[in-house]
């Protein structure tokens, strides 16, 4: 559902969800409060929730969209910080890393050139940390102002981030039930901003919970990142 929240009121935008919990997330949203968002198949064609094709996205129409703002990514992210910089490359010194991972990837055009929330199923102090390995994913004290540099929100298994602070440092937004500041707090590599009353994370109606369970996921496949 928090992944769902990230495209409301986003209006005519290409929403692109990386991973499943992402996408399921981009298809609620579309369904329910966000019906203008905009879905591809991944390769050249906007479709509909069946998968029927409603137009043509050829690639250097993407790119137009990428690079205007009209795009809202949901990546991944192997190590994020305070600010919001992201690691998908490698773990460790870059000229000889401990561990090698995706590559930079399309993270410095994503982050740079329009809106990128990010999805971490398990939220830990290796994930969360003090500072990034290697910049994949541009961060608020990287981004010189670029115009449409945005991080709207972090979603992990414990909760919900955003950088609605002075400094756009990373802010507890929500947590999930169940889940205590004090949890989140000790999986965290950092000094998060926790206000004084920090709410919980809105649950789906029974409404959404059908969508989910018997619509848009009646495999399951949700339970591969996060459990029913």
């Amino acid at each position: 559902m928090a992944c769902a929240e990230a495209w409301r009121d986003n209006g005519e935008v290409l929403a692109s969800p990386m991973g499943i919990v992402p996408s399921l997330g981009a298809r609620l949203a579309r369904r329910t409060f966000s019906p203008d968002l905009l879905l591809t198949d991944g390769e050249a064609m906007l479709v509909g929730l069946d998968g029927t094709v409603e137009g043509w996205l050829p690639y250097r129409r993407h790119l137009t969209m990428v690079t205007g703002g009209r795009r809202h990514v949901m990546m991944g992210a192997s190590q994020i910080d305070r600010y919001g910089n992201q690691n998908i490359s490698c773990i460790g010194d870059w000229a000889r890393p401990a561990r090698q991972l995706l590559g930079v990837r399309g993270a410095p055009v994503n982050t740079l050139n329009n809106p990128v929330s990010y999805w971490v199923p398990r939220h830990s102090p290796r994930v969360f940390v003090e500072k990034v390995d290697m910049i994949s994913g541009v961060g608020y004290d990287h981004a010189n102002g670029a115009r449409f540099h945005r991080i709207p929100r972090v979603v992990s298994n414990l909760g919900v981030f955003d950088f609605a602070t002075p400094d756009h440092s990373m802010r507890l937004a929500s947590v999930h039930p169940g889940v205590t500041v004090a949890q989140i707090r000790e999986a965290t590599g950092f000094g998060l901003v926790i206000d004084d009353d920090v709410p919980y994370t809105r649950e789906p109606t029974a409404a959404e919970l059908t969508l989910i369970r018997e619509v848009i996921d009646p495999g399951g496949t949700r339970s591969r990142e996060v459990g029913d």
